[in-house]
């Protein structure tokens, strides 16, 4: 079965951003089948194998494509092919594919469309993360006038059951409206923290994880056992 990946189509040139599902890869029970986890107990082998099946179907080389440890915080790192600790990686090198992953928390992107010099963001967002200024920081590390940005799929409002220890700093880092019925809708957050970074356009591919297990893992759905999809980003160019 072929990789079947969510492209934003509405990407402003150069750019190429995907978000992947869990269909066409090669891992099976909890992990089927595009499980692009490394830290998951899955097979490494078969993780491996998922991610260049993925940088093929991007168009990515597998051996420029740069990701961290995501850590649920709020930094933004720039991409030089060290793996640290961080949620957020970012590039103005063409050919320099960016990674994260994910299985509930949304994978961002965001791009730089001000006619400068082409550079990316790609972001792993989770409330903590979000509440911690995650958003903010990849904003600022694209700097420029002009940025643009794709929310992938994630848990949505429907599915996204919260506390008070959840819900309390959400409202008082982004305001009213975004829990309703112990829900929290952390897409539409998202998209607040990004309009309050001064990002002029924001587009939503995908829907929510918890609600398709044919097409998305879910951490909370699954109980933790579970593979990850993930963002991948690139600007076109440059040499392997």
């Amino acid at each position: 079965m072929a990789v079947e990946v969510l492209r934003w189509d509405e990407a402003p040139a150069p750019y190429e951003v995907v978000f992947s599902t869990r269909v066409g890869g090669v891992s099976d029970g909890p992990y089927a089948s595009l499980n692009l986890g490394l830290l998951t107990d899955d097979d490494r082998d078969r993780v491996e194998e998922n991610r260049r099946r993925l940088f093929a179907a991007a168009g990515a080389h597998p051996e420029r494509v740069a990701w961290t440890r995501q850590v649920h915080g709020a930094r933004v790192v720039a991409a030089d092919g060290r793996v640290v600790p961080a949620d957020g990686v970012w590039t103005d090198e063409p050919g320099r594919a960016l990674l994260v992953v994910a299985a509930d928390c949304l994978p961002v992107a965001l791009a730089r469309v001000d006619g400068a010099r082409p550079a990316l963001a790609l972001l792993h967002v989770g409330w903590r993360g979000l509440v911690g200024g995650v958003v903010a920081a990849g904003r600022a590390a694209l700097a420029g006038r002009l940025v643009a940005a794709a929310v992938g799929p994630g848990i949505g409002p429907c599915c996204y059951e919260v506390r008070d220890d959840v819900a309390g700093p959400v409202r008082a880092a982004f305001g009213l409206g975004l829990v309703r019925d112990g829900r929290l809708d952390l897409p539409a957050a998202v998209e607040r923290a990004l309009r309050a970074a001064g990002v002029a356009r924001v587009d939503r591919i995908g829907g929510c994880t918890a609600c398709e297990p044919e097409r998305f893992f879910s951490h909370r759905r699954d109980g933790g056992v579970t593979g990850r999809q993930g963002g991948l980003a690139v600007i076109p160019g440059g040499t392997a």
